[in-house]
């Protein structure tokens, strides 16, 4: 028993105090992704988060989709998905709810934290101190937790600001923004009317729909919106819409939407018991009878607020143009995506999307603070315009650059270096190496790995693909859309194509080959020849000889342009590298087949060519004369770890009837290996949403399940079954000295042939 006498003072709450190398603030997925980062290489980390559970925005409490680059897969930014630890994260999330269930995704998310040792987990716990060691760094962060009144002290050398508002960061008085930028300032054509369109974007509140299986009536709370049939953005409604489906349940963008955002979640349960009102009063939804609210938000999805600057700040052009740093580390690919500040309550498009023609780079100089020494920024608050951070902002993006932060917290403490330091010509490499060698994917970054014994071996396999076309199958696609094989193709010379088709009448059937006008997308903004083919009722074998050759290495798209009457003969085979893509629409991405902006904002026209998600997607059954070297042996040595569009597809594939594919790998002398890392082709086009949708598999087809490694003796080093991860990390807990590694891959596909990536080996 615990007595305790009155006492005429107050009492303090209890206090724990923690000394770390890096604190974390913000339990999202870029608080998340830093904290596991720097935790596995050595770090004790600190993580406080505010809500009972990990994940911001993609918690449970929120159930918003993870997105990034792949933009629901309706954009042109193929094998685009990112990198790295957050692509193990959906990968887990894949195999174990594959249905996305957001509770499920919490858990996903705590284990990857409580798996690892070297991080304290803070939930419940809210900072609201900062306290300074001198005018330019931070020297400790005070929080509380509600559930057990503990007030916690947290210390460290280095901190990290991933708290969506940047509460760390304006308490220790970073310089920040809040709301566009004017178009002069950054040249920007695409920075909003500020007193039509409005200054920021407003939070959101979903809900979700049950069927009770019989009557359920609805009495409205006294405060639910009256006149719900009056909102413009009512139209967008469909019964049986639910979860992110709502994102355009949307309010606050004319508020502080830090100070205010109490307000604006009251206004939004207004809207969205208003709206459930309206479906089951209103007469106008007899369907909805049996329905009932299940769930409705508690806490709103924040979209904006602070920006933090950092020594380079991300604008439009940045994106647009696909510019590069000396000091890339991160990417993103989203649309510029700005709302309306009125929300629900606009009269404008629930939303405005501009697309880039492929991926940008994200320059390290955005993740921290030019101010506070000591600072680094994660998530929605980097160094950005406003333009710029409508792309930057997703959950996916946020993530993969907060990789980069823990990644350069590591090398902060390794080498006694702040934020600054290792933005340095000396110092940024090694980052980006580091980055890379787990998968990172920086694009269009040549690096060297010095360490990696692979490079001076003699790569082997016990058979190379050497693609000249596909199988063909039982499954014809109509061309309700122009259809495209996607091959990677080479500068200077001719092909010939030969397919089956199927004319419902007698027809003309236009062939295209489109490229794309620069290395570094896959937009097919060019058309590099045609012709039209004279079509007779029925099937038919049909050919295209090209005349003019492409001028340079990269994807080619062999397009059947649109016409309902044809249908093609399609393939079973899928094969690393090669997919079919359409130019169809995808509303939910403002993708209507083509992209054709105002003049004047400085945003490129093109189309849209995007692929079909499986089981759909099948590649044409078509065949090329000239057999195409895209899946040499060597490419595991290369460095990449997923196409690009220089027309690499950076894999070696072992012919699809190898039942036992095996790559050797032979040094002139023996080498002391301990540490062996595959990487696998995880299908970095899939967008692999983490709640709402669901994917029909839980394992990626193409991902090795089975595999041995021996060295040159026959002894076996490692045996791995059951794998679904994109990169396995093999510690042999000891040095083995051998002059030789041998890897057999079990196939498990009969129509998927045995492909990698990148292997590498160090000591």
């Amino acid at each position: 028993m615990i007595s305790e006498p009155y006492s005429p003072r107050t009492r303090n709450t209890k206090t724990v105090r923690l000394q770390a190398d890096l604190v974390v603030v913000g339990g999202g997925l870029s608080g998340v992704c830093a904290s596991i980062t720097a935790a596995r290489s050595g770090l004790k980390v600190v993580l406080v988060q505010d809500r009972p559970v990990l994940g911001g925005n993609a918690s449970s409490e929120v159930r918003l989709w993870s997105l990034g680059a792949t933009s629901h897969m309706g954009n042109n930014n193929r094998w685009s998905r990112e990198g790295g630890l957050i692509n193990e994260i959906l990968l887990d999330n894949l195999k174990r709810n594959k249905e996305g269930n957001p509770l499920l995704f919490d858990t996903v998310l705590l284990e990857k934290v409580y798996e690892e040792e070297n991080i304290t987990l803070l939930l419940n716990t809210a900072v609201y101190g900062v306290e300074k060691g001198n005018d330019d760094h931070v020297k400790n962060v005070t929080a509380f937790c509600s559930q057990n009144s503990t007030t916690y002290i947290a210390s460290a050398p280095l901190f990290c600001d991933a708290s969506g508002d940047g509460i760390v960061a304006f308490m220790a008085g970073a310089s920040f923004r809040m709301g566009a930028e004017t178009r002069e300032e950054f040249d920007e054509g695409f920075a909003p009317n500020i007193d039509d369109y409005g200054n920021l974007l407003g939070h959101s509140l979903y809900f979700y729909t049950k069927d009770a299986g019989k009557p359920i009536p609805y009495t409205p709370p006294s405060f639910a919106l009256k006149n719900a049939e009056e909102l413009p953005r009512i139209k967008n409604f469909q019964l049986g819409d639910h979860g992110c489906k709502l994102w355009w349940v949307e309010y606050g963008g004319r508020l502080d939407t830090v100070h205010q955002s109490e307000e604006i979640k009251f206004e939004l349960w207004k809207v969205v018991y208003g709206i459930w009102d309206y479906v089951k009063n209103s007469g106008k939804f007899p369907e909805a009878e049996n329905l009932t609210l299940e769930w409705v938000g508690t806490i709103p999805g924040k979209r904006e607020s602070r920006r933090f600057e950092g020594d380079f700040m991300l604008t439009q052009k940045d994106i647009v143009e696909q510019r590069d740093y000396y000091d890339a580390v991160a990417f993103g690919g989203w649309a510029m995506d700005l709302h309306p500040a009125d929300g629900i309550y606009s009269e404008h498009n629930s939303c405005t999307q501009w697309h880039g023609k492929g991926v940008y780079t994200i320059p390290y100089r955005c993740y921290y603070s030019k101010n506070i020494k000591n600072l680094f920024l994660a998530g929605r608050i980097i160094s950005a315009s406003h333009v710029a951070f409508g792309s930057s902002r997703v959950m996916l993006t946020c993530a993969h650059g907060a990789q980069a932060v823990g990644e350069a917290a590591v090398l902060c403490r390794q080498e006694d270096l702040l934020p600054r330091d290792v933005a340095s010509e000396e110092h940024i490499g090694k980052l980006q190496l580091a980055l890379n060698r787990n998968g990172q994917s920086i694009p269009r970054i040549a690096l060297k790995d010095p360490d990696d014994l692979v490079k001076q071996a003699h790569v082997e396999a016990s058979s190379t693909l050497r693609f000249s076309g596909f199988s063909e199958g039982g499954d014809w696609k109509p061309l309700k859309f122009g259809l495209a094989q996607m091959l990677p193709l080479r500068a200077h010379g001719n092909y010939r194509f030969v397919l089956e088709v199927d004319a419902l009448e007698a027809t003309n059937l236009e062939l295209q080959l489109k490229g794309c006008s620069a290395p570094i997308h896959f937009t097919p903004d060019v058309i590099l020849d045609k012709t039209v083919i004279e079509l007779r009722k029925g099937r038919q074998k049909i050919a295209f000889e090209t005349t003019k050759p492409q001028e340079q290495d990269g994807y080619s798209f062999f397009c059947l342009m649109k016409n309902e009457q044809v249908r093609v003969r399609l393939s079973d085979d899928r094969i690393t590298g090669l997919l079919t893509v359409e130019n169809k629409i995808n509303k939910a991405v403002s993708n209507y087949g083509r992209q054709d902006p105002p003049a004047g904002i400085n945003i490129d026209s093109f189309e849209f060519w995007t692929p079909e998600r499986r089981p759909k997607g099948k590649n044409i059954a078509l065949q090329i004369t000239k057999a195409l070297p895209i899946f040499e042996a060597a490419n595991i040595k290369n460095g990449e770890v997923r196409p690009t569009p220089n027309g690499n597809t950076n894999a070696w594939v072992a012919k699809i009837e190898d039942k036992k594919p095996t790559l050797y790998l032979k040094w002139d002398g023996k080498v002391n290996i301990k540490t062996i890392k595959l990487f696998f082709d995880c299908d970095y086009d899939h967008a692999l949403e983490t709640t709402l949708m669901g994917h029909p598999e839980e394992v990626i087809p193409f991902v090795v399940a089975d595999y041995r490694i021996k060295d040159s003796s026959g002894n076996v080093l490692k045996e791995i079954n059951g794998n679904y991860q994109a990169i396995n990390t093999i510690d042999l807990g000891h040095v083995v000295s051998t002059d030789g590694l041998v890897f057999e891959f079990s196939k498990r596909e009969d129509n998927i042939p045995v492909s990698v990536f990148k292997i590498s080996v160090f000591e």
